[in-house]
């Protein structure tokens, strides 16, 4: 047998033990980021569902109360959470409150690769749509409260 012949034979031994153990390692790397995104956008899903009718639904809460295990390195979406939980005391605005919502979802669109398209334009407006809707809606069941703010 030549050193060439050799050589081979370790060569292939070599790739026939790491390349099967390579690969499942970034099987498992491709998985884990994959999961990773699922989660974060079943937040964003949730909150995106829920802004319309606020966010006292119970998923809604529960996926407030994941942002900092899930967004754990994206620092831009946990300052927005960490302003608006600050925010959900008694002497600040449903409008403050409103805001930080729209802030948060947008650094979570952002986080998920979604700046172009999910903007804050987009957020505000449709927030100031659904809170006339609320208005509408509470009026139809006779309550005139919403006239004096």
């Amino acid at each position: 047998m030549s050193t060439f012949e050799i050589v081979m034979a370790i060569i292939n031994v070599v790739a026939i033990i790491t390349i099967p153990i390579a690969a499942v390692f970034v099987g498992q790397k491709l998985q884990d980021r994959n999961q990773k995104r699922k989660d974060k956008m079943a937040i964003f899903q949730c909150l995106m569902t829920h802004r319309a009718t606020g966010w006292a639904h119970q998923d809604t809460v529960n996926a407030l109360n994941t942002i900092d295990i899930i967004f754990v390195d994206d620092e831009s979406v946990r300052k927005c959470w960490a302003d608006l939980f600050s925010k959900y005391k008694p002497n600040y605005s449903t409008q403050e409150i409103t805001t930080a919502q729209c802030k948060l979802l947008e650094a979570m669109a952002e986080a998920l690769g979604y700046e172009k398209k999910i903007t804050w334009e987009t957020l505000i407006s449709q927030t100031d749509l659904f809170s006339a809707w609320r208005k509408l809606l509470n009026l139809s069941r006779g309550s005139w409260q919403w006239l004096s703010s």
